[in-house]
């Protein structure tokens, strides 16, 4: 099958103020007008989904065999291979439920709001696609509720304008329900996307069940991020042998990547799977000075030595000996100017005030954490708290109702081996210059915790 007008083997990439080059792929040329695709820019493009119409029970789906041999795997975070989960609600009983993922919660990551922004249609077909190969009766897209009073997003604007114009043309074979969840770091978990339509609160439920199980209304339910679904629109279209014409064995395809930190062009870049670290800072102009550091995956993240780190391909097999994953897609180059253990505490307070609060981990272990390591970035900790606070670390992963605690334990622990310097430095009660409080930040952490009124349902 041949790929969409326009393909090359060239990675580009996608500043995310929405100017620079744009490879052509899932962003394919919608940079041109800096807007969202209409549906009738999309379908001169693409064409209608290729929908094949309901299939036999027992017999899998065109699709989930084309995502299978692709070798897709979810861009939201837990790199579940994408063919197996459709597969695996496909040969459930009962009628199934899609749920698109657009939550979003990681601070660090622009990725799905920029491809809801500017490839919409897109997304939908994906959804439309998974749905049919499910045999879903009912299809929901779950957005972040604006924090402003009554401010909406310019992807929730952009999703509502293409469901829209889609319903007037009957595209679909379902209509697709649009939500806005509260705001929550948790929130973006996919047992929490099910507890809220099923009328519950936007927190994460202790599994098992799974969703794929028993999810939305007690039925089998696929939850997917919007990159993902994205995708699927593409292998549909183009093959599985086309998708693994970019990128590398153990990662085909590309993936959407938010780059931030010391770079020259921070922003969005859609990239091949395989890329080094070191390269796809080099596609954002390259750092701006010397980098002691790079946190990659996001808040959940884990830091790496900068040498370390720019010579690591960013895919899951790589970066798994060193502790690490793509997680969100989230790359933050640390410059050798900033203090570590400073953006460390920052972003352990957020995890901290952030978490859903259901369990002793969360309640207790992680406030603890949180102020232990301020004490540590700030010069204020002593060799016998500094120990305290190693044994509460480990203490954290695993005993927690989700894995929120498992995400802030693996970035403090990174941050003890990789600043070890700064650490012994800040242990004689010396904060470094890099530390004091009028010293910008490099991580972009909320000034606050979600405010308590905005509430979980």
């Amino acid at each position: 099958m041949s790929g969409p007008a326009g393909t090359t083997a060239t990675t580009t990439t996608l500043r995310g103020d929405g100017s620079g080059p744009y490879r052509t792929q899932l962003l394919a040329g919608w940079l041109v007008t800096g807007g969202p695709a209409d549906l009738e820019q999309h379908l001169a493009r693409y064409g209608p989904a290729p929908l094949a119409g309901r299939v036999r029970r027992g017999t899998a789906a065109p699709v989930v065999t084309a995502v299978e041999a692709a070798g897709l795997t979810g861009r939201g975070g837990a790199g579940f291979p994408t063919g197996r989960k459709l597969r695996a609600v496909a040969e459930r009983r009962g009628r199934a439920v899609v749920v698109a993922n657009a939550m979003e919660s990681e601070p660090a990551s622009a990725k799905d709001k920029t491809l809801l922004r500017l490839a919409p249609h897109l997304v939908l077909d994906g959804l439309a696609l998974a749905a049919e190969a499910v045999g879903a009766t009912a299809a929901h897209l779950c957005l972040p509720r604006s924090r402003s009073r009554g401010g909406v997003s310019e992807a929730v604007r952009a999703v509502r304008r293409a469901v829209a114009e889609r319903a007037g043309r009957g595209l679909d074979p379902l209509p697709v329900q649009i939500h806005e969840l509260p705001h929550h770091y948790v929130s973006s978990e996919e047992t929490a996307l099910v507890n809220w339509l099923n009328g519950g609160l936007a927190r994460p439920l202790t599994t098992p069940p799974r969703p794929f199980e028993k999810g939305v209304g007690g039925r089998p339910t696929l939850v997917d991020n919007v990159e993902t679904l994205a995708h699927i629109a593409l292998i549909a279209r183009y093959g599985p042998d086309w998708f693994r014409g970019t990128g590398s064995p153990d990662a085909p395809g590309t993936l959407l990547t938010t780059l931030g930190g010391a770079v020259a062009m921070p922003g969005v870049y859609e990239a091949m799977g395989g890329d080094t670290i070191g390269e796809l800072f080099a596609r954002a102009g390259g750092v701006t000075g010397p980098v002691q550091a790079v946190l990659v995956g996001g808040y959940f993240g884990t830091w790496l030595p900068a040498d370390l780190a720019a010579r690591t391909p960013f895919t899951r097999d790589a970066l798994a000996p060193l502790g690490a994953s793509p997680g969100a897609g989230v790359l933050v180059a640390l410059p050798s100017t900033s203090c570590g253990l400073r953006e460390t505490a920052a972003v352990l307070h957020f995890l901290a005030r952030s978490s859903a609060q259901q369990c002793g981990p969360c309640q207790f272990g992680l406030p603890a954490v949180s102020a232990d390591f301020t004490d540590l970035a700030v010069g204020g900790c002593d060799p016998q708290e500094f120990g305290r606070l190693g044994e509460r670390i480990a203490l954290l992963a695993g005993r927690g109702s989700c894995h929120h605690p498992d995400g802030a334990s693996r970035l403090a622990a990174s941050a003890l081996r990789v600043f070890a310097a700064d650490v012994e430095h800040h242990l004689r009660r010396r904060s470094c210059p890099a530390a004091g409080p009028d010293r910008p930040r490099i991580l972009r952490v909320p000034r606050a915790p979600i405010p308590a009124d905005d509430g979980w349902r």
